[in-house]
């Protein structure tokens, strides 16, 4: 017997590795962009090497972070978009 899943839950993982790849890659070039805009600016520390990559008071700890937030915030647009989709699709079959 066939059951009927929702778009969202059929698309579980893709939504979330499509979503986090896509969102930190804009991440990335907003850190490029920022980069070259205002170069290290008040980053007192470049930050590269171990737990200080991840802390957003260093460069490369401030970046890695927009990445992850980006990643996140895409995940949340496809999943809503996945949703309301899924949402449309059931009230067209019936």
């Amino acid at each position: 017997m066939a059951v009927n899943r929702s778009l969202s839950s059929r698309s579980f993982w893709v939504t979330i590795v499509g979503g986090m790849l896509t969102g930190m890659g804009n991440g990335s070039v907003f850190g490029a962009a920022m980069m070259c805009l205002v170069g290290r600016g008040s980053f007192g520390n470049w930050g590269g090497n171990g737990g200080l990559s991840y802390n957003p008071y260093t460069f490369t700890g401030f970046v890695d972070w927009c990445m992850i937030l980006f990643g996140v915030a895409y995940v949340v647009i496809l999943v809503i978009s996945m949703t309301r989709h899924g949402a449309l699709e059931a009230k067209a079959g019936s």
